[in-house]
């Protein structure tokens, strides 16, 4: 066990960057890889800090590249796949999502077999779980529960596929003539520090006079803290190297949340931002039902109109969906196989997200005092 090495993908990302840090930690890690299409200045300083821990290498790379997938797998002892384009508007097109969500987990599996890389451990999502309807209510949701999305939108349907690809890799040969073990994660939506929904949501906001939308004040849901997710992908590491432990765990999928309150998505951004002004936004919304309808129509107009513009509708009915639903999934198996808790408390992360918030604030209100003079 002495002597190990791991290759993280999206390293440079929300999450990615996450689990590095807390790679570092592990026992035994001689060298950590970091693949990523590109590395952003403030990310490649904060991996710099952490070089004097480790051997810490950084690969800038595209995952649809098979020669580069060969050279970033080899030597490596673990696969932490966290790499992939999210997309609930459908504004990126649908070929670039399958090829990267889908083909590029594929090359990367076949990679690991060349290279002889028994562990594989995939970021999902709960959106390969559904939901599939604004009407149908999960509570306590888990993993012996037969939870499929139907939606043929790019993201979820390519996260389902690639989820698939790799539970179905589970117990393949490797060149070496070892065996590939592998298992998928499926957090609940994330929020933390560095999300780029949340970050859109509040510069949204900032330019609205600080009001929030409140386009999601059905859904119930249970938000996970990126810190907690990070957490599971290091305990499902540890897990899948541990001979004792593997044989329950290779090939099965994993629900991940914490102990954050079940609530809407709106309350989530108003509890996160309210100490620094923001409100939500108080007028009447339109029922669940006519969105959903409207958002059906928008979806044929741009339909007949793709063979001479690429119209892109605001909001699609898996948008409407996913908005609005009652969505809550337990992480009892991650706990009772991984030994998964909650790193981070509700409070923890809750106090980290809002100091983020706020320092966005005070950027954003930086940006306009330069404007003005």
């Amino acid at each position: 066990m002495e002597g190990w090495s791991c290759l993280v993908t999206g390293g440079g990302g929300f999450l990615g960057q996450r689990v590095v840090c807390l790679l570092v930690e592990e026992k035994d890690l001689k060298e950590i890889r970091v693949l990523d299409k590109v590395f952003r200045p403030e990310v490649r300083e904060e991996f710099s800090k952490l070089q004097s821990k480790i051997k810490l290498t950084l690969l800038e790379g595209d995952i649809l590249d098979e020669q580069c997938l060969k050279g970033a797998c080899q030597g490596i002892s673990a696969v932490i796949h966290t790499a992939s384009v999210i997309d609930v508007r459908d504004a990126v097109p649908r070929e670039t999502i399958m090829n990267v969500n889908v083909k590029g987990t594929q090359l990367l599996l076949e990679a690991c077999v060349q290279a002889s890389v028994p562990v594989f451990i995939h970021t999902s999502t709960i959106e390969v779980a559904g939901p599939n309807s604004y009407r149908e209510i999960i509570q306590d949701g888990h993993e012996e529960e037969h939870h499929e999305s139907v939606w043929s939108s790019s993201y979820p349907y390519s996260k389902k596929l690639a989820e698939k690809a790799v539970l179905g890799a589970n117990g393949w040969a490797l060149k070496n003539g070892g065996t590939l073990y592998t298992c998928a994660l499926r957090p609940m939506y994330i929020y933390g520090e560095g999300s780029a929904f949340l970050s859109a949501f509040m510069h949204g906001a900032l330019k609205n006079n600080g009001i929030l939308t409140n386009h999601c004040r059905f859904s119930r849901v249970n938000p996970v803290y990126v810190g907690n997710v990070a957490w599971a992908h290091i305990l499902a590491l540890r897990a899948l190297r541990d001979p004792q432990k593997v044989p329950n765990i290779q090939g099965q999928f994993y629900y991940i949340s914490d102990d954050t309150p079940h609530q809407s998505y709106d309350d989530l951004n108003y509890t996160l931002s309210r100490e620094w002004g923001f409100c939500l936004d108080s007028r009447m919304s339109l029922p669940i039902s006519l969105q959903y309808w409207l958002a059906f129509l928008l979806e044929i107009v741009s339909f007949l109109l793709s063979p001479i513009y690429k119209y892109n509708p605001c909001f699609n009915r898996h948008l409407v969906t996913l908005s609005n639903s009652v969505f809550i999934f337990s992480y009892k198996k991650a706990q009772r196989d991984l030994g998964y808790e909650p790193l981070y408390t509700w409070e923890e992360a809750k106090q980290k997200t809002k100091e983020w918030i706020g320092s966005l604030v005070r950027q954003y209100k930086e940006t306009l005092k330069t404007k003005i003079h």
